[in-house]
């Protein structure tokens, strides 16, 4: 992953490890295996350049914060070394880096001298950073009374301008509303192109791929792939297929009317290949019934990653014989845009009571190839239907 350092690098991670062999690796593994401690992050070693903006995607618990927290130096690596280069400006945590009982505005200069600045270079931004947050009535009054909205309004305000050489931006993003997210990107954006660096860490694909030229996957502590982000997300979201489109899976509590075991979703190609939006999707729902039933209906309602609900479908009421049954709901293509979809799945009695009702029974991401249409702009919206146009 890394030869000889950079010196054009402004972020650099080095782990001096041992050689792995497989040998070693299986050693590794049984070690993990019989002792539950383990490295939150491990050989992980990686250089930065100047005006890179560099995606870090994974799992929860892949470790990715735990990589912010020392390239920000708020945690020590056990090991191995961090050479950075320039002003850090971090955005990990809700409430990290500011002081409870001061006011916004105070915290404003507190961070801005954390970071090196004088007291008039701050003043000189004040007013965009007030105005970026959207808090003018709040400047006031101590943080410790802001929602946490407000809260990462105003960190994010801070980091992005008072001109950090690196930017370090966490999910932390996700706790502001959809239109304040888009802002915080679009910002992101300006810094990358006035030539300073950005890592950012997000579950919303879209917005890597998007923002990032670069990525960094992570799994379980190690880098699993480095590279360009299409190639780096789409291996990702490859590898976690088994897991993020068959989420579900028995464990619901038992019922009088029926066992269910089992609902997964997948494209026209494979459930185990990344989904498009041009792609047909088919929701199967495994379930075993223990009698008849009579008026048995199915429905489905997907939410955008915000928790706005694009669409419900209900299927007929029918009567379920005892036995094994599959259920298949097919959802046809160009219906949903770019984005991380929840999909809630219900079986009821006559569309009133429920024997099942889940309401994260899948996640989804899609992705599509924009320049199979040939179009490179943004899309908007939950839905991106292929209308028919007549020129």
């Amino acid at each position: 992953m890394r030869g000889k350092e950079d010196p054009n690098s402004l972020v650099t991670l080095h782990h001096q490890a041992p050689s792995t062999t497989n040998e070693a690796q299986n050693t590794k593994h049984q070690a993990h295996v019989l002792n539950p401690h383990f490295l939150a992050l491990d050989n992980v070693s990686f250089d930065v350049k100047q005006g890179d903006a560099i995606g870090i995607i994974g799992r929860n618990g892949a470790g990715k914060s735990t990589l912010l927290k020392i390239l920000s130096r708020v945690t020590a690596p056990t090991s191995g070394e961090v050479k950075i280069k320039g002003r850090v400006a971090s955005l990990l945590e809700v409430g990290t880096g500011f002081h409870p009982d001061l006011s916004g505005r105070e915290n404003i200069f507190l961070n801005g001298t954390i970071l090196g600045m004088k007291r008039d270079e701050i003043q000189r931004k004040f007013d965009e950073i007030v105005a970026f947050a959207e808090i003018e009535q709040f400047i006031d009054t101590p943080v410790k009374r802001y929602s946490s909205g407000m809260y990462v309004r105003l960190a994010f305000a801070v980091a992005a301008h008072l001109e950090p050489e690196i930017l370090i931006v966490d999910e932390v993003l996700a706790v502001g509303d959809a239109a304040f997210q888009k802002k915080c990107l679009g910002k992101m954006g300006e810094v990358g192109r006035e030539g300073r660096t950005v890592l950012f860490v997000s579950h919303n694909l879209n917005a890597i791929k998007v923002f990032c030229r670069q990525c960094i996957c992570l799994q379980r502590g190690v880098v699993a792939s480095i590279g360009p982000t299409s190639s780096v997300i789409d291996t990702y979201v490859t590898a976690s297929s088994s897991s993020l489109y068959h989420r579900w899976q028995g464990h619901h509590k038992e019922n009088p009317y029926l066992n269910l075991d089992q609902i997964s979703i997948s494209n026209s190609k494979s459930s185990s290949c990344n989904l498009f939006i041009t792609d047909e999707l088919e929701l199967k729902i495994f379930l075993h019934a223990k009698q008849e039933v009579l008026g048995v209906a199915y429905e489905i309602t997907v939410y955008s990653a915000d928790d706005v609900a694009a669409f419900s479908s209900f299927s007929n009421a029918v009567t379920l014989k005892k036995g094994s049954a599959i259920v298949k709901c097919f959802i046809p293509p160009n219906i949903l845009n770019n984005g991380r979809y929840r999909i809630s799945v219900g079986i009821s009695k006559n569309f009133t009571d429920f024997i099942v009702k889940l309401d994260d029974a899948l996640f989804i991401d899609l992705l599509s190839n924009t320049s199979e249409l040939g179009w490179q702009g943004e899309w908007m919206g939950v839905v991106r239907p292929k209308l028919v146009w007549d020129i």
